[in-house]
């Protein structure tokens, strides 16, 4: 890891009996944060618990399954070689889903965040909620036969869907490019059809709870995840915490107007960043500027993803050369198209910019379905506005980076809030008093 990176935040645990279950997750927590393999005396050194406590809980997760010996340390001729510990990569699985307006995406993770199996299929054009949830229940089948994952070791689904949701009562309230949700209870419906726990959460909260837990040093610190799909959002990590908001839909930043002379949004107002980042609006822009066909519906998704693919293949095609001189052969169109992609860069890196000044962020971290097409034209037009406009870049840098996690980084997501909420440390088990009681915290249970 490169000395400007932070390091990872490893939890203290307490050498109160009455919180065992918590110095478990804390332990395993240390385990998978690590950037090397850890020694029994190390772990206690991370975690401030006592030789015999980490002792007790290493000889638990070891039982369990969850940790494995991974050799020993050289020897340095004082004392005998520690036995290293590592994650049991087969230990438990999680099962991600993410429901975006054009595309589902299924994974299954195991232990140590890694994808196991993916599966990815357009979302159906009539967004019947009763048919996708069903062919999400299906898929979700599929893909833990696949993994081969035994039944037991699959803790739970995690579902990133677009927002407004409920948290609390795990209901999709209302998402504008989802037609026919309304009050759709999504977490209950498929843990009924799966037999299995389900968690709901923000796809941009999941999509930031993906690069926390399997991103690397783009998890690290404090940043804001910028999803590009049919919508925009945001998720924020500040100080190494998932930042969710006081209903958990942090992250709405699609009225945030960027074009006072843009198109009128469906809130009545003109440029806001949602709007005119659309594909549909950008295939709209490429139809009236002639680099498209006429005739594109634009009422139909697949038609309009299509059409944009299209869009940043002409932009690509007419892009510079690393000397900067015209590609020989520019496509026609290719220089209309790329003005138009370098016009969203621009309004995305003023959102970007107001963010990171306001909450004095590290870095932004690009991800979601429309990253890749994307990412050729952002990384320099970003980079340049927020070298000119971050106000603290004396005192720290802003950086500029996609996902590390690919297009599937919401699925992740989802599948890594069933992990974290399974064995990260949960502090609030410390605040209970004396006279209080709580149900322990269960190393394998994605309820407690």
């Amino acid at each position: 890891m490169s000395s400007d990176q932070p390091p990872a935040v490893v939890r203290r645990g307490t050498n109160l009996d009455r919180v065992g279950g918590f110095n478990d997750t804390v332990v395993l927590d240390a385990i998978r944060r690590a950037d090397e393999r850890l020694s029994r005396v190390e772990i206690a050194a991370a975690t401030g618990l006592s030789g015999q406590a980490i002792s007790n809980i290493t000889r638990r997760l070891l039982d369990a399954g969850l940790v494995r010996e991974a050799g020993r340390q050289k020897s340095t001729g004082l004392g005998k070689p520690r036995t290293l510990l590592e994650l049991e990569p087969t230990g438990q699985y999680a099962v991600g889903v993410h429901l975006d307006p054009a595309v589902v995406t299924t994974v299954v993770l195991d232990l140590t965040g890694q994808v196991v199996v993916r599966r990815r299929a357009e979302t159906p054009a009539s967004d019947d909620p009763d048919v996708l949830i069903a062919g999400i229940a299906a898929t979700v089948e599929q893909v833990i036969a696949e993994a081969g994952a035994p039944r037991e070791r699959v803790v739970g689904v995690g579902i990133a869907a677009p927002g407004p949701i409920d948290v609390e009562r795990g209901v999709v309230v209302n998402p504008p490019n989802l037609s026919a949700w309304h009050l759709v209870p999504l977490r209950d419906a498929l843990r009924v059809l799966t037999g299995l726990p389900v968690l709901l959460d923000k796809d941009v909260t999941a999509a930031a709870s993906a690069e926390k837990w399997a991103g690397g040093p783009n998890g690290r610190g404090s940043f804001v995840f910028f999803y590009l799909g049919t919508g925009v959002g945001v998720g924020l990590v500040i100080g190494d915490e998932v930042v969710r908001g006081s209903s958990s839909n942090v992250g709405e930043i699609g009225h945030v107007m960027v074009d006072p002379d843009g198109p009128v949004c469906f809130c009545g107002r003109r440029g806001c960043v949602g709007e005119t980042s659309q594909p549909r609006y950008l295939v709209q822009q490429g139809i009236q500027a002639g680099v498209l066909a006429k005739g594109i519906d634009l009422d139909d998704r697949h038609a309009v993803d299509v059409a944009f693919a299209d869009l940043c293949d002409q932009a690509a095609a007419g892009g510079r050369q690393a000397d900067g001189s015209a590609p020989s052969g520019d496509a026609p169109g290719g220089k209309v198209a790329r003005e138009l992609i370098a016009a969203l860069a621009e309004r995305i890196a003023k959102v970007v910019e107001d963010i990171a000044n306001l909450l004095d962020l590290e870095r932004v971290v690009f991800g979601g379905p429309h990253w890749d097409q994307l990412a050729p034209f952002f990384d320099q037009a970003v980079r340049a506005a927020l070298e000119e406009r971050f106000l603290v870049r004396s005192v720290h840098p802003f950086v500029v980076t996609g996902t590390a996690l690919g297009a599937d980084v919401g699925a992740v997501g989802a599948a890594s809030l069933v992990l974290d909420h399974t064995f990260s440390p949960n502090p609030s088990v410390l605040l209970l008093g004396p006279a209080e009681s709580a149900p322990p915290v269960v190393v394998g249970s994605a309820e407690r």
